[in-house]
């Protein structure tokens, strides 16, 4: 909320667009830390038992082909099941994750499937 004016923030205005770029981002590198990867791997493992560490790595470090095939509406759904709060300050972009981010968006996949616009 502006209580003073646009002028008044010391951020200034940043579009939309740079936001998700910027947070779309920070999830990239948030799936590559080890402990993420092995995580994930376990979990799918529970599903499907030939699925190797190095299936699980590839699926979270190259997200970008299916990314790019889902509605935007899909897209900010999986976001909102990973995200629970950005803050943008003079020192930067912080984004708060869910805490049960990636085991909701794993059981979102498995139940219900992901709608891809092609």
């Amino acid at each position: 909320m502006l209580k003073h004016g646009a002028g008044s923030c010391p951020v200034g205005r940043v579009s939309a667009g740079e936001i998700e770029a910027a947070v779309i981002d920070q999830l990239r590198t948030v799936f590559r830390q080890p402990e993420i990867v092995a995580g994930t791997w376990k979990a799918a493992r529970t599903h499907a038992d030939d699925i190797t560490e190095a299936d699980a790595r590839a699926a979270l470090q190259q997200p970008d082909p299916l990314w790019g095939e889902l509605f935007p509406a899909e897209q900010a759904r999986i976001v909102a099941l990973l995200v629970d709060r950005v803050d943008i300050g003079t020192d930067g972009l912080n984004v708060r994750l869910r805490v049960d981010g990636l085991s909701g968006l794993s059981r979102e996949m498995l139940v219900g499937g992901i709608e891809a616009a092609a």
